[in-house]
């Protein structure tokens, strides 16, 4: 008996977890093509087999090629995963759209909300493709990319309302170093993945103010509180927060010096503007962007989320970090469980 054909896999995305995430796929049997917005890394991961820019020192397998062509990607896969950063993906999926294949499965590693029209990334994906939404998977969890593409152990999760092509995206990125669970909850998994964001700022801006880990052990789980709050009005199941999506994403995020977020409220806790951030590393973190849509979506639900209120102060009402902690400390006592 011949061996079923290997998945095709297009990674239109080749920042560090895109990058990353091709190479899970290509160590797992995939064949796998990374779109590269600029032809240099194209080259540099084709030729050399390295992605200088965001992964470096990390040896790319011979299975993940690279193209600036993203027709060139897209064309027979099997799965096609959306990796640009989340307030890009509407604008990149317009033009990509009638490229994608009529039964491939869309899969999205984007951790954010919409602004403007607070859609979750599965959502716009929906919306701008017209596919049914079983047809879209995401993947959330603790998935620093480093750590993964340097093939430490670690587990993740996929969610699609659809358990055959959960299944199918979990045998396609299972390896000896990733472990995917499965998940039917898509709605919990991909709001566990975008409020860490904005708790792992409020975490990072703690540590930039000098405080130790009794703060920061409140804030994760405080902010896991309220991301659960929201998640219910939203018709998540709670238990998802409490597995690798919710509570397992946000500890990664809010503790590792790896966390792009964590290390962007650290220089606002020391009174860096961002301004100065964005000038010092060349990028606005993800919650920086999604903070202001992960509120106005708790408004609209009537959901109360004091440490994300107090996040979208900082990052675009120019309140210092010192003053929304206090803010916080000064509310209303009430029971540990209320809702």
């Amino acid at each position: 008996m011949t061996n079923p054909p290997a998945l095709r896999a297009a990674v239109l995305g080749a920042g560090s977890w895109g990058t990353a995430f091709g190479k899970v796929l290509a160590d797992a049997g995939c064949e796998v093509t990374l779109w590269a917005r600029r032809p240099e890394i194209a080259t540099a991961v084709t030729e050399g087999r390295e992605n200088t820019d965001y992964l470096p020192g990390i040896r790319l397998p011979e299975r993940l090629r690279a193209t600036n062509d993203a027709g060139e990607a897209l064309d027979g896969a099997d799965l096609v995963v959306l990796a640009v950063p989340s307030q890009t993906l509407r604008e990149n999926l317009v033009g990509w759209v009638d490229q994608i294949g009529g039964d491939s499965t869309l899969v999205s590693l984007m951790k954010g909300v919409e602004l403007g029209t607070m859609l979750r990334m599965s959502e716009v994906i929906v919306e701008v493709t017209g596919v049914k939404p079983e047809r879209v998977a995401v993947v959330s969890g603790p998935n620093l990319a480093r750590e993964i593409a340097q093939e430490q152990p670690a587990a993740t999760v996929v969610a699609c309302t659809d358990p055959v092509r959960a299944e199918l995206l979990q045998r396609a990125s299972t390896t000896r170093y990733l472990r995917p669970y499965t998940n039917t909850d898509v709605i919990g998994c991909e709001l566990g993945g975008a409020v860490k964001n904005v708790i792992a700022l409020a975490c990072g801006m703690t540590e930039g103010m000098g405080f130790g880990d009794n703060t920061k052990a409140s804030l994760i789980t405080r902010g896991l509180a309220e991301t659960t709050r929201l998640g219910i009005a939203l018709g998540a199941d709670p238990m998802t927060f409490s597995g690798l999506a919710g509570l397992g994403d946000l500890v990664a995020t809010c503790t590792s010096p790896l966390s792009r977020n964590r290390t962007f409220g650290e220089r606002l806790g020391r009174g860096e503007t961002i301004e100065q951030v964005v000038a010092a590393t060349r990028q606005v973190a993800e919650g920086v962007k999604s903070c202001r849509s992960i509120l106005d979506l708790a408004h609209a639900h009537g959901v109360d989320m004091p440490l994300t209120e107090q996040v979208v102060r900082v990052c675009h009402e120019d309140t210092p970090p010192s003053v929304a902690l206090l803010q916080l400390m000064k509310r209303e006592t009430k029971p540990e469980l209320a809702r």
